[in-house]
């Protein structure tokens, strides 16, 4: 080769590097508001950061985003530790302590997809099992072991997802003795809140971080034998990304902590209950 050909080559080179390193992050999210919420928050922030985003919202459930991450796909999307431990992994063990279920998440995610769990948002969205407010007043009851008696009488609707996890529907019946009506409705996680407001259901189970709980007067009972997992919120990302990204990790990191319970329930609440928009929402979070 001649030497005016190879400094040609060489002079390419960083050029092409640089290329490869400014690479587009595509950002999902689930098919629920918190979920496309904090999507557009991780979003925001990466490009904040100067990242290139690809946004990829209401992919669908866990299942949906956990296989387009892995298959790569996906390149970063919000889970839940709970989530992944018990309906991924179908891990049956009840474990309480959110930094031990953290832990196993995160060690089985590097090794065996290749993905990292960055710092966890800062609270943590656990199954909210909802009455209307008015029979919780009326029955005198607060837990879900006082639902015993009454679950005869009522009938129950659920999310898809709900009703098709390990830590899900069946599992949980079985561990509170319950027995209900008839087999629950399944919907849309987003119809269940209005269905039980309106009547078409008695008992559903939705996220205790929801902006509907208070607006539509729910009332969550305590899940008193501690059957659901934490369910931390944390950015999941594939590790070939942040390599790639020197801006992602430091990114991700920052948002490490920043949103409590009661900061991601005002935040769902302004979006379905108050009707703006989700970049809007998003865009005021991040300045403040």
């Amino acid at each position: 080769m001649r030497r005016r050909d190879v400094l040609g080559v060489l002079a390419a080179l960083p050029f092409a590097a640089c290329k490869r390193k400014a690479t587009t992050v595509r950002v999902g999210s689930k098919n629920f508001s918190e979920s496309v919420l904090l999507g557009e928050i991780v979003a925001q922030k990466l490009e904040g950061a100067g990242v290139t985003v690809d946004r990829r919202a209401n992919l669908g459930g866990t299942f949906v985003c956990h296989q387009a991450l892995v298959s790569g796909d996906l390149d970063v999307y919000v889970e839940y530790t709970g989530t992944a431990f018990s309906a991924i992994l179908k891990d049956e063990r009840r474990l309480t302590d959110p930094a031990q279920v953290r832990n196993e998440v995160s060690r089985i995610w590097s090794e065996r997809f290749n993905a990292v769990w960055t710092a966890p948002l800062g609270f943590d969205d656990t199954f909210a099992i909802l009455v209307r407010g008015k029979d919780a007043r009326g029955w005198g009851i607060h837990t879900v072991s006082e639902l015993v008696s009454k679950a005869p009488e009522m009938h129950p609707g659920f999310g898809y997802e709900f009703v098709e996890r390990s830590d899900g529907y069946a599992a949980f019946t079985k561990a509170y003795g319950l027995v209900f009506k008839d087999k629950p409705a399944t919907m849309e996680l987003s119809l269940t809140y209005r269905a039980l407001a309106e009547g078409k259901v008695d008992l559903v189970a939705g996220n205790s971080t929801d902006g509907l709980i208070e607006k539509l007067d729910l009332v969550q009972l305590a899940d008193d034998r501690k059957f659901f997992p934490p369910y931390e919120a944390a950015p999941v990302v594939r590790r070939a990304v942040l390599d790639a990204n020197p801006a992602v990790g430091p990114a991700l990191a920052a948002l490490g902590g920043k949103i409590d319970a009661a900061t991601m329930r005002r935040l769902n609440r302004a979006v379905d209950v108050d009707g703006r928009a989700v970049p809007d929402v998003a865009r005021e979070f991040l300045r403040t």
